[in-house]
């Protein structure tokens, strides 16, 4: 180690390379060490909650990533222009980007952050998993040669032997990423995955893995300073994912005892000192049944899951981060690291589990987060959630004493949560805590496919109960501006036969009045009684069929939206209208996009025959690829978009023509 190496770099205004709540977290920790903030924002955040926070902010471009929070010379830029002598990436791509890194060294920015060099040395997958052979980790078999070539990559796939896991070399977050179970996948596998690493990193190269069935995803928290100190802050189990992407973290690891987690700490530290590593790191495992672990990547930032990881240790980990950008040595070592109790984290996303975790975007109606737990959120009632970013909108955070204490109360903030207006995943996150192979501690990266039938069940007494609620609110007066309201206006004479979809399943009711605020609903083969006990903007006090419960509410446009038992539902009123749209589900040939995109690439042409099925065309929205296919078999008539073009969900795209 030379005497340079633990020179001090003093700053004083730190710009926040990156959005929302990562922004915000980053400014939290900053204003408590008195540095001053910068935000940068692209055109569609210009009201955003961490440009309204920041001391200075700057716009960096419109709202594509790649035009505005993905380019490094404007962010360099808004340094210059806001006097920033330090740059944090935050924990998105730019924190893993060297060619950043590098710009900020030669702007004379400190970069919050490891070397561009050590960027670099761990941002290929195929480069990183030599070094760690290297220095004595445990790495999975594989091929990460030169040869890209489909036909040599499928070779190597044989030769492993199936199951065989595709990743991209550059980048992380599950994008690029295919398991593949026979050889008749591999190619159109391996081509869905090239495309969505180059769209993700500029980088369609790929490195092929042994897939283990049912692995533990184990990660490993590091720290290092210039001086060259290094510890590890224990592990955290990021198993429960969809699509290779995490879903619910906690720590410490139900599979990891205190031997294993020495054993993975002390594998973990000396990689990092092989490769003379500064800053906050994870290493990232994958855990068989066994006992065995097997390195599967190194990402050289600070992870969405951190705050596990800090309510365990009592630690602030980008303060640490802080420290040691400006030259302190790390103020603990291994011996001074301690753990209390159990943390568990849930990512909520603006996203549709029922329809295969497609992104949603639009309007917040109305948004209330737990206030007795830890949230990590940029949101409010009003704010709009763009197509353009990661879908995730909220981390919420449950701690206790122990693993079943720290549940408990994460399934109960759960269901205090509120967000209305656009789909989110809470139920679906509910649900996943509440199954008992969660429960026990049992649940691997499997998790979610093994049980996705009973993660997507309805509930069926629940949605009957919050019919009868939305029959009764469809018939009073919601006028959202009274400060109360104890008695029931009605906006119509009863008794009354509302129409209505509840999340798009139709109803027909009758409503009619037994008092002043109780109501008989009639439905074709059930009779619910319902009393509104109470009514206040957004929230309603109600017993239905002698039990009393509390949901929120609220009116946005022609929607009336209703929080119930941690369902979100949307109501819509057909009473006056006179059917349903009809071939919302492809019948009459037309192919819709279900979401708002932009199309990454067009497959099927005009005049093709296709089969029921085939691809025509693949959108990418919140930094996920969805292909599009034909909802029937015939011939394309008409292509709508091109490759490049922005659409809106439920726009046409291509329709079809029905065999004769």
């Amino acid at each position: 180690m030379t005497a340079s190496s633990h020179r001090e770099t003093p700053f004083r205004k730190i710009l926040i390379a990156n959005r929302g709540e990562i922004a915000l977290r980053i400014m939290r920790s900053a204003r408590s060490l008195g540095y001053r903030t910068v935000a940068v924002y692209s055109t569609a955040d210009a009201k955003a909650q961490h440009v309204r926070e920041a001391n200075q902010a700057v716009c960096i471009g419109d709202a594509m990533p790649s035009q505005s929070y993905l380019r490094i010379e404007s962010i360099i830029d808004a340094a210059r222009l806001s006097g920033a002598d330090a740059v944090h990436p935050g924990y998105g791509f730019l924190a893993e980007n060297e060619h950043f890194a590098q710009a900020c060294e030669d702007a004379g920015l400190v970069f919050i952050g490891p070397s561009s060099q050590a960027i670099a040395s761990m941002g290929n997958k195929a480069g990183a998993k030599a070094l760690m052979q290297a220095a004595g980790v445990p790495c999975m078999a594989g091929y990460q040669g030169e040869d890209q070539s489909q036909e040599r990559l499928a070779l190597e796939a044989a030769r492993i032997g199936f199951p065989v896991m595709i990743k991209a070399t550059a980048g992380g977050g599950g994008r690029g990423m295919r398991l593949v179970s026979s050889a008749n996948e591999f190619g159109e596998l391996l081509s869905s995955a090239r495309s969505e690493a180059q769209s993700a990193f500029g980088n369609p190269e790929v490195i092929l893995e042994r897939a283990i069935v049912r692995p533990r995803h184990i990660e490993i928290q590091v720290f290092a300073d210039r001086h060259g100190n290094v510890i590890h802050l224990g592990e955290r189990d990021c198993s429960v994912q969809r699509r290779h992407q995490k879903l619910i973290e906690e720590a410490p690891s139900p599979a990891v005892d205190a031997d294993l987690r020495e054993r993975m700490g002390s594998t973990a530290v000396a990689a990092v000192k092989a490769i003379g590593y500064e800053g906050a790191g994870t290493l990232e495992f994958l855990l068989d049944g066994q006992g065995n672990f097997f390195f599967m990547e190194m990402n050289t930032r600070l992870q969405v899951e951190h705050p596990v990881t800090e309510a365990i240790s009592g630690l602030d980990l980008v303060e640490l981060q802080l420290r040691v950008a400006a030259g302190e040595a790390l103020p603990l070592t291994q011996q001074d690291v301690r753990f209390s109790g159990h943390a568990i984290e849930v990512r909520l996303c603006a996203e549709d589990a029922d329809q295969g975790f497609l992104p949603q975007s639009g309007t917040l109606a109305l948004w209330q987060m737990p206030t007795q737990l830890r949230v990590e959120d940029a949101q409010a009632s009003g704010a709009a959630i763009a197509p353009y970013y990661d879908s995730m909108i909220a981390k919420i955070i449950g701690h206790g004493p122990t693993r079943e204490e720290a549940r408990r109360k994460l399934i109960a903030g759960l269901e205090d949560a509120v967000a209305l207006g656009v789909k989110t995943n809470l139920a679906f996150l509910r649900r996943c805590l509440l199954h008992p192979e969660f429960e026990s501690g049992g649940a691997t990266t499997a998790f979610i496919a093994d049980h996705l039938g009973e993660l997507l069940a309805p509930d069926s007494e629940a949605l009957e109960r919050a019919a009868a609620l939305a029959a009764v609110l469809l018939c009073v007066d919601l006028v959202e501006d009274r400060p109360r309201a104890p008695a029931i206006h009605l906006s119509r004479r009863l008794p009354m036969s509302p129409r209505f979809k509840l999340d798009g399943q139709l109803h027909s009711a009758e409503v009619i009045a037994q008092g002043s605020s109780l109501f008989e609903v009639r439905f074709q083969d059930r009779r619910l009684n319902v009393e509104l006990v109470a009514m206040e903007p957004n929230a309603v006090r109600f017993v239905c069929d002698d039990l009393m419960e509390h949901a929120a509410y609220c009116v946005d446009g022609a929607a009336l939206y209703i929080h119930y038992r941690a369902l979100a539902l949307r109501v819509d009123d057909q009473t006056r209208a006179a059917s349903a749209r009809q071939g919302d589900a492809g019948g009459d040939g037309k192919l819709r996009a279900s979401m708002t995109g932009r199309v990454v690439s067009v497959v099927a042409s005009q005049g093709q025959l296709v089969e029921a099925g085939q691809p025509i065309i693949t959108l990418e929205a919140m930094k996920m690829e969805h292909v599009h296919s034909a909802p029937l078999g015939g011939r394309v008539i008409a292509v709508h978009v091109a490759g490049g073009e922005q659409v809106v969900a439920g726009q046409v795209i291509a329709e079809i023509e029905t065999k004769p």
